[in-house]
């Protein structure tokens, strides 16, 4: 059966509200149903020896919600999977699978005070070296090397603004990350606050802000661990596109480290150049207490392509990165894709949506896959994604390189990993990528074509794993409310840990009703 949604009761309450609030809001609810025929030659991803190939029956409800007023902001999509199998006895396979995911705001106080609250749970990859469940071109029958994570947010914060000198945020978040595999990777609650104090209109070409931020992590299964930053900015304007800005600052955390600092100050200088409203880079260069550093950010619209560049160097955990991921938003991106050619932010909405519908787009695009581990990381980002519409078609580029060095010590990870990979996420380097492209054949049919392709090395172990989909499908609407799509699905990978390669090849055919 499908396990209930285990969302804190306080949470909870603050997401109705935010929807019961609404009253006055432009609510949309769209409820849908799916039912999928397939046929797989290995249904759990298994070596040749071990596969098994079965029909598979899915049924799908699925909801989404919208509200929106000048106090409430509400989104929340919620899917449900149940699969039935035609071979019993399945070996490593699930039999229901479920994703959600709310964030809200509400104005509690105009100007003044504003509270957020979020919540999602999904299936998640428990090692970067096995079948993974973030490939949405990938089967998602096998429970091979997945678990779920559940999380929640709230976050209430205070802003004012000191006429033109400068305005101030003050803000407290209590969060949550739980999975099912609680006993190997400890559920967790943190609280923590944020201070910002940013220049106002009064300062020109000068510019300058203030920043402050603390969390304390509770580890049911681990100890307790905390981080503090501050951090100072000036930014100088040299004429109307260029401007030059630098910080100072001061980092300290608090967990078993394996050696070495795990406090010390930093410092970057960089500078940024915004040509128009199209074009947009920010590049910095410095050193924190683990060494040189440095980020990019650049942006550059056109009138049928959007591109994205992105460059970070910062401590981070597992934990952190389920709370509050830091993927590229497939909505955003494709949002401002549309804006040279729709205008109105309501129908561009309805654009994104139907395209990231018919184009079995994920919420965010390609970022490293987020093994789950209980261990503090310095982790390098360079990531990257291209959006372009055309008159009959459409793709979506995106691609990512990481390296992740551990800073705590491996002894949190024991169940994880056992003492024969004691070291294996010691050191982790990630590539991927994935593409897409749509083809209107007509007005009501489209044909589609998406790849994925992930690889994770162990740099320490010399372990390596990998996993490579490829889907192609034809979708066609058969009326305002019924669309149906038909798919063929290849996916190919091995890891040195399981030391076995696995290949699947499916076919199925979908019908999804709006009610």
């Amino acid at each position: 059966m499908l396990r209930p949604l285990r969302l804190s009761p306080m949470a909870a309450a603050l997401l109705l509200a935010m929807a019961g609030n609404s009253a006055h809001a432009e609510v949309k609810v769209t409820p849908s149903f799916s039912l999928t025929e397939s046929y797989s030659d290995n249904v759990n991803l298994r070596s040749d020896a071990t596969k098994r190939s079965s029909w598979v029956t899915e049924a799908m409800p699925a909801i989404d919600v919208q509200a929106n007023s000048s106090r409430v902001q509400f989104n929340a999509s919620a899917r449900a999977y149940w699969y039935d199998y035609s071979e019993e006895d399945v070996p490593g396979v699930r039999n229901s699978q479920y994703q959600y995911n709310a964030a809200g705001r509400v104005n509690v106080v105009d100007q003044l005070f504003y509270l957020d609250a979020s919540a999602g749970g999904n299936s998640r990859s428990i090692s970067a070296f096995g079948p993974l469940a973030e490939d949405v071109n990938g089967n998602r029958y096998t429970s091979e090397n997945q678990t779920d994570v559940n999380t929640w947010r709230i976050s209430p914060y205070l802003t004012h603004r000191f006429g033109t000198f400068a305005s101030a945020t003050a803000r407290y978040s209590h969060d949550s990350v739980q999975s099912d595999s609680s006993s190997i990777f400890g559920n967790s609650t943190a609280d923590g606050v944020t201070f910002d104090v940013v220049s106002g209109t009064g300062f020109r070409n000068v510019g300058w802000n203030l920043h402050y931020a603390r969390q304390e992590v509770d580890n049911e299964s681990f100890g307790d661990t905390s981080s503090q930053n501050a951090t100072i900015g000036l930014s100088y304007r040299l004429g109307t596109t260029v401007s030059l800005n630098a910080t100072g600052g001061y980092d300290k955390y608090d967990y078993q480290a394996l050696g070495g600092k795990t406090a010390g100050a930093s410092w970057s200088v960089g500078a940024g150049w915004a040509p128009s409203a199209r074009t947009n880079i920010q590049a910095s260069v410095g050193r924190h207490y683990l060494g040189n550093t440095g980020s990019l950010m650049a942006l550059h619209r056109s009138r049928h392509s959007t591109w994205k560049l992105g460059y970070s160097d910062a401590v981070t955990t597992s934990r952190s990165q389920f709370s509050l991921p830091a993927a590229i938003d497939t909505a955003s991106m494709l949002d401002s894709l549309f804006a040279a050619t729709i205008p109105d932010p309501v129908l561009r909405r309805q654009a994104v949506e139907a395209y990231i519908l018919a184009a079995g787009l994920p919420s965010s695009l390609a970022d490293n896959i987020n093994y789950l581990t209980n261990r503090y990381m310095r982790q390098k980002l360079l990531q990257g994604s291209a959006a372009f519409n055309w008159r009959h078609s459409s793709a979506v580029l995106s691609a990512y390189a990481s390296e992740r060095t551990a800073l705590s010590s491996s002894e949190s990870d024991s169940g994880l990993l056992g003492s024969q990979l004691r070291a294996l996420n010691d050191s982790v380097r990630q590539a991927g990528l994935t593409a897409s492209y749509s083809y209107r054949l007509s007005a009501r049919s489209t044909a589609l074509a998406s790849l994925s392709s992930s690889h994770s090395r162990s740099l320490d172990t010399d372990l390596s794993g990998k996993q490579n989909s490829l889907r192609l499908g034809l979708t066609h609407r058969f009326g305002r409310s019924v669309r149906g799509s038909i798919d063929l699905r290849r996916t190919t990978g091995d890891s040195d840990i399981t030391r076995r390669d696995y290949t699947e090849n499916a076919v199925s055919a979908t019908v999804t009703v709006q009610l």
